[in-house]
């Protein structure tokens, strides 16, 4: 029977170490969580895709100013044919029969290389070149908005971590004093009602412990599936992280930054300069096309006709006399296409301007705040100390001792997400910039 049960407690033993394994623990820094998060972007994967058929695009406007070679051949039966050769005479053969073929090969080869098709090709290379980088520019401003996603999974991570710290020392506090106010009861030194209510104090805490490690856990798993990590890895954010704060330049220097780094307003620069070239591409329409043309010619019908080295070479003009009395759409098209795109320019500017201005206020906002909690942190925790040392000696009830305590508890943990929040503002402001770095 002891076999069994050492048996059994050896399986529990066991288990419980594979499930202590299997949580991974893994120390990240902030830019250590960005690289990752851009790493295991789907969106990027579909930026990439974009920037593949941009240049494919290019490819192919490229290979319109390339030469057309073209290759053909052809075998073919006849049925009782009679081929009659009016300038052999009238008899066709000769001898009063007509030609009778019963089979023709044809083969030939056509070269066709363009030399003037009014600008079409060059503006569609110039333009597919501008939209290749405009694919490029709108995923480096992806990356931007992933890099702050990602701070802002991690700043929620890190705020959740200080909580449990903070409120676990309180925690360990608060059931030490259960156990002195117990033995003070036991020596009829305070009411029972006193004791009860330090207990409820206690209860309240474990209470708000356990938000804040739920808060944690949804936070920890949010940042696992940004960062691509299996869900039971458990992350140790950087406790230096909130001190990456720094001083704000003058809101016009902000302004600036924003109008020469913004990567979704410099691609919007580029898909502009496409349609100005896509317009001379449709006015081009209405121009005549000229190409050189070569060819090679070879046929066969047996005891009838033999041809070979039968080699043209010429110039080719090709004109759509539609155009003159068909309106051209595809520039009617371009014209509006532009039209949108400069007011939409317009639009992207004026909530530039609103996102920097904003996201600059709350910089200075939370930054104030950092200051304000600090003080009040300070009275918090004197006022604590004061509040003790009264009730030692008598001079204050437990209910102003617990609710010293209490405040002195908010003011701490406030202090801490106004530092993460200052620090999380910051990196937005830089986001509206376009100048938050990627390490």
């Amino acid at each position: 029977m002891k076999r069994i049960n050492n048996s059994v407690i050896a399986i529990f033993f066991f288990i419980g170490i594979a499930n202590v394994n299997a949580q991974e623990k893994k120390q990240l820094t902030l830019d250590e969580a960005v690289q990752m998060g851009i790493q295991n972007s789907k969106n990027l994967k579909i930026d990439a895709a974009k920037i593949e058929e941009a240049t494919a695009d290019l490819l192919e406007a490229k290979n319109k100013q390339l030469p057309d070679l073209k290759l053909s051949g052809s075998y073919m039966r006849l049925t009782n044919a009679k081929v009659d050769l009016k300038f052999l005479g009238e008899s066709g053969a000769g001898n009063g029969e007509m030609a009778a073929p019963k089979s023709v090969f044809l083969g030939q080869a056509s070269l066709s290389m363009p030399l003037y098709a009014g600008g079409r090709i060059k503006y569609g290379i110039e333009s597919a070149k501008y939209l290749v980088e405009a694919a490029k520019l709108s995923t480096e401003n992806d990356k931007v908005a992933i890099a702050y996603n990602v701070a802002q999974a991690y700043n929620n991570l890190f705020k959740a971590s200080q909580s449990i710290k903070v409120l676990e020392e309180n925690l360990t506090a608060s059931e030490k004093r259960d156990e002195t106010f117990l033995k003070l009861e036991n020596n009829g030194v305070i009411a029972r009602n006193d004791r009860l209510k330090a207990n409820l104090q206690t209860s309240n805490i474990e209470l708000q412990l356990l938000e804040a490690k739920n808060n944690y856990n949804i936070a920890n798993i949010n940042m696992d599936l940004l960062l691509g990590l299996p869900e039971t890895t458990e992350l140790e954010v950087d406790p230096n992280y909130i001190e990456e704060i720094q001083e704000t330049q003058p809101v016009s220097y902000y302004l600036n930054e924003a109008q020469q780094n913004r990567k979704d307003l410099l691609a919007l620069d580029q898909q502009r300069k496409a349609a100005a070239l896509g317009t001379k591409a449709a006015k081009a329409e209405n121009y005549p096309t000229v190409a050189l043309t070569g060819g090679y010619v070879a046929a066969d019908a047996p005891k009838f006709i033999t041809i070979y080295n039968a080699v043209n070479v010429g110039v080719g003009v090709s004109y759509n006399l539609a155009n003159l009395w068909k309106q051209n759409s595809a520039l009617k098209q371009s014209h509006a296409r532009e039209m949108q795109l400069d007011a939409t320019n317009e639009l992207l500017n004026d909530n530039i301007k609103l996102e920097v201005n904003k996201e600059y206020q709350n910089a200075d906002y939370s930054k104030q705040r950092i200051a304000v909690f600090e003080k009040s942190a300070l009275q918090a925790n004197e006022n604590y100390r004061i509040t003790k040392n009264k009730f030692d000696n008598g001079l204050a009830t437990m209910t102003e001792l617990l609710d010293a305590d209490a405040a002195q508890i908010s003011a701490n943990v406030g202090v801490i997400n106004a530092k993460a929040d200052a620090a999380l503002a910051y990196r937005k402001l830089l986001q509206t910039t376009g100048t938050l770095t990627i390490k």
